[in-house]
């Protein structure tokens, strides 16, 4: 074993080789964006109804769309075009808002990609859940849903946790391109099937079902946080702009980083759209006012169990890449963190280099392996936390919803106008600046009621299971 001593540097400047394309970052970004979020749509659009759920999604892509724009021209500084690059996307607000906006910027950011780790961990797990359940339901002739067949989740977390462990010991989001194309066929796969069964299940029927207003319960209170869930939902499905600096500093220029970030940004956020609305008005028209609340694992499809079967071992596949995309950036904060407290440490900055006497192309053929404790060590920390955190609150939609509330309006919305308005130096008063404030009022507002939503669900979901905690 040899050892060597190297200094941990995230940030450094452009030594290291970007080969990006647009395609490239169209994958990571889809990767990204659709994922768990896209399984709640049928639920989604039945608390909106017919008129405001498919509204509501095009309003968040048409604010998605404009707001990445806006955040794509941060990557340099001051100069959109010719400026210094900002490798993350706190870095970009520390250039243009200053330093007393980082700290908002970091937790927001970092809050909201270590919780997109936990929902993705309790989607996967339902998943891999699924699979069983579907499987036992066609070996026992549809029985009822009891013993084998609802097997605890806790350890598919666990499961899916150690694939983790594994994967992030990868350097860093230049390295796992591939892994972002493998999700991105992944996620194509799940939601063709998905919409197939949902457009089998509607042709079976006949009829287009729901209402104009979606689904009615018999409080008003209850309808209202149902409302307010969903919007959380939706929030959360299209978020994506905490990597998109990260997903910019992957492409290679010229042509310009932002113009193609773009691009990527209108063909990434245009395929996701057109999924969401097909297999949200699908699975609306197919289910009406029942839709399920995750459309793979909720009891709505047993048959073909083979087809359901291939759909959530493609979720389960997406969200491995997917969980990276996202872990990526927070793995490189931590260690660069660590590394400038303590720049003496020998644990701290070294790498080992293990030989492996493999493959063996000729007799003196070894294969060199970097081993860097830091990052072992940190990265088996945060993933182990992250999992442990999915097993204590294992509610799909609220915690999805939750999510996407809280990292929605201050990431996708607020800091992209504020560093806009800094970057062309709008002033206060003018009409760009009302509408822009405006629009970023708006976002926040529902936000905000989304996280009510989200947070009374939980509270809810955790009352009701707390009896059978006491019973067992």
């Amino acid at each position: 074993m040899e050892r060597r001593t190297v200094v941990y540097d995230a940030e450094s400047g452009d030594d290291h080789e970007r080969q990006g394309t647009v395609w490239t970052a169209t994958s990571h970004i889809v990767a990204a964006v659709v994922g768990s979020g896209v399984l709640a749509l049928a639920w989604t659009v039945a608390q909106l109804g017919w008129v405001v759920g498919p509204l509501v999604l095009l309003g968040f892509s048409c604010v998605t769309y404009y707001t990445s724009a806006l955040l794509a021209d941060c990557y340099r500084y001051p100069d959109p075009v010719e400026g210094a690059v900002n490798r993350e996307y706190i870095d970009a607000v520390r250039c243009y808002l200053g330093r007393k906006s980082v700290v908002l910027c970091g937790c927001a950011q970092y809050v909201n990609l270590w919780g997109t780790l936990v929902g993705y961990t309790i989607t996967a797990s339902t998943s891999m859940i699924a699979v069983k359940r579907v499987n036992c339901f066609h070996r026992n002739g549809g029985a009822g849903a009891g013993g084998d067949c609802d097997p605890s989740g806790s350890t598919y977390m666990v499961v899916f946790g150690l694939f983790q462990l594994l994967l992030s010991q990868l350097p860093s989001l230049h390295n796992i391109a591939w892994l972002s194309v493998v999700a991105v066929a992944t996620s194509f796969g799940y939601s063709f099937i998905s919409l197939g069964l949902c457009a089998a299940k509607w042709a079976s029927h006949g009829d287009v079902r729901g209402t104009l207003a979606g689904a009615a319960v018999d409080a008003p209170r209850e309808k209202a946080f149902n409302v307010l869930l969903a919007l959380g939902n939706i929030a959360f499905s299209y978020t994506f702009a905490d990597v998109l600096i990260e997903i910019q500093d992957t492409l290679r220029a010229p042509p310009a980083e932002n113009k193609t970030m773009k691009r990527a940004s209108f063909y990434g956020l245009g395929m996701t759209t057109v999924f969401y609305l097909l297999l949200g008005c699908t699975g609306y028209a197919a289910f009406g006012n029942d839709a399920p609340g995750n459309i793979l694992t909720g009891y709505a499809f047993y048959e073909p169990f083979w087809l359901v079967d291939i759909a959530n071992i493609c979720v389960i596949v997406h969200l491995i890449g997917a969980y990276q995309v996202f872990a990526q950036p927070i793995f490189a904060r931590l260690e660069s963190c660590v590394a400038c407290r303590w720049p003496d440490a020998k644990f701290i900055n070294a790498t080992y280099y293990v030989r492996l006497p493999w493959p063996r192309s000729s007799p003196a053929a070894t294969t060199t392996v970097a081993v860097a404790p830091l990052k072992l060590v940190l990265r088996t920390i945060l993933i182990m936390f992250t999992t442990l955190v999915a097993m204590l609150l294992p509610f799909f939609n609220a915690v999805l919803g939750l999510i996407g509330a809280l990292g929605f309006w201050p990431l996708s919305v607020y800091f992209p106008v504020s560093m806009h308005v800094a970057r062309l130096k709008i002033r206060r008063g003018e009409a760009r600046w009302w509408l822009l404030q405006a629009m970023s009022f708006v976002c926040l507002l529902i936000s905000v009621a989304a996280s009510v939503g989200s947070v009374q669900d939980i509270v809810h979901n955790l009352k009701a299971a707390a009896p059978f905690k006491n019973s067992g």
